[in-house]
């Protein structure tokens, strides 16, 4: 596959924007991945190309297109539609070629790859032209039966820097693929606190909110926020709440909010719901799939619950909504012990246990309004001061500096 520049069309979101004759280079970067669909490296995507187009450089991406295409050509990035979310040797080989070309057309200064399947065509077209390569390590892959697959997950090791999105990460990269720790970088997954902040989130849009989703006046509410998946720990919670009504005698007034896709998991959603009744929780349960007003869903919750049954490289949701002020309950593994201060400004349970949650979701919901609002500061601290989206790009652009720094110092110093 070769690739060739788009022709200039009014409508045509991922045409280049080619700099004219005589302007001096922009630096230049070019982030990979497979598509810009829902999820966590998609928004660090779009972040970091806001962020590169705000600190003057050029932001290219290259994915296979999806809905949130959009939102990055309105960052003022560019956009190049490429069959990268393919896993076909032949495809990755193919891809090689037309990210080479692409490097070369349009004078790229680094590539940043999120992704593996992406990363293997991007490492092999850095290398071949001497083209700086950087990772973002975005989670603990499978290592699959005899630890196959930690050779195709090593390209993300590959980088001359590797970030790493919390210390967790930093130990796998260590423990698991001996990653020197001189190369690698760590900084936090960022929030949009300045838009996940209480007092920005109307009366209205509350109310707005709790009508369309017909939330209870005299009741609690428990949300869990995240795709419908089997690891997000849904039946955890549900097992947790069932733990819950036996202990106030099922006389709780409890709505528990499910938020988020099932991206064609309809088994799986029907499975929530069975587990629900079975447990004879039905009537708390409700998922909901589309919520286009996140702050507001946050702001409507007494308790928001991360349950992942493994361990979050990062866990945004824990971020996001200490950052809106929220209780909020995590498992004791991955990063979720450097986001919550245990007692202060959530509470960590044992990963796995539904009784230790269900005993700590008792705890968030019997806080008097001076102890919500004193977690609510602390929590809202907290999230500003150390997951703040900002710092996350500024601290990101810093490592692109040192890599070209590096890059531009002579072999012998």
């Amino acid at each position: 596959m070769t690739y060739t520049p788009p022709s200039p069309a009014p409508n045509q979101e991922s045409a280049p924007r080619m700099p004219s004759a005589g302007d001096p280079h922009r630096r230049t970067c070019l982030q990979v991945l497979p598509a810009l669909v829902q999820g966590g490296v998609e928004r660090g995507t779009i972040d970091m190309a806001a962020a590169q187009v705000a600190a003057g450089w050029r932001a290219i991406v290259a994915s296979a297109g999806g809905p949130l295409v959009r939102e990055l050509i309105r960052a003022g990035a560019e956009h190049i539609t490429l069959p990268l979310d393919t896993k076909n040797p032949l495809a990755i080989r193919r891809n090689t070629e037309a990210l080479g070309a692409l490097i070369g057309a349009e004078q790229v200064d680094l590539v940043h790859a999120r992704s593996r399947a992406p990363a293997w065509s991007a490492w092999a077209a850095c290398r071949n032209l001497g083209i700086p390569f950087l990772t973002t390590f975005h989670g603990v892959y499978g290592l699959g039966p005899f630890k196959l697959k930690r050779a195709y997950n090593h390209v993300m090791t590959r980088g001359v820097r590797v970030i790493a999105i919390s210390h967790f990460i930093r130990a796998h990269l260590e423990d698991e693929y001996g990653v020197p720790m001189d190369r690698i970088r760590v900084i936090h997954r960022g929030v949009d606190t300045a838009t996940l902040d209480p007092n920005r989130v109307s009366p209205q849009r509350l109310i707005q909110l709790a009508q369309r989703w017909r939330l209870p006046d005299d009741g609690r509410v428990i949300m869990l926020p995240g795709r419908l998946t089997s690891w997000k720990g849904h039946m955890l919670l549900i097992d947790a709440l069932a733990e819950l009504k036996r202990r106030g005698g099922g006389a709780l007034n409890i709505r528990c909010l499910m938020i988020g896709q099932d991206q064609g998991r309809t088994v799986y959603r029907a499975a929530i719901l069975a587990h629900a009744k079975q447990r004879g929780v039905d009537g708390m349960v409700h998922i909901i799939e589309d919520c286009n007003d996140l702050a507001a869903a946050y702001m409507a919750s007494d308790v928001v619950v991360s349950a992942s049954i493994r361990p979050e490289a990062f866990g945004r949701v824990v971020a996001e909504a200490q950052s809106m002020g929220r209780p909020v309950v995590a498992p004791d593994h991955g990063a979720a012990p450097e986001i919550i201060v245990n007692g202060v400004t959530g509470w960590l349970f044992q990963p796995g246990d539904a009784n230790g949650l269900a005993t700590a979701l008792e705890t968030a919901l019997s806080l008097d309004q001076e102890r919500r609002v004193l977690l609510a500061e602390a929590a809202i601290e907290r999230a500003r001061l150390l997951f703040d989206k900002a710092d996350m790009c500024a601290k990101t652009l810093a490592v692109y500096d040192e890599i070209l720094a590096e890059a531009r110092r002579p072999a012998s110093q």
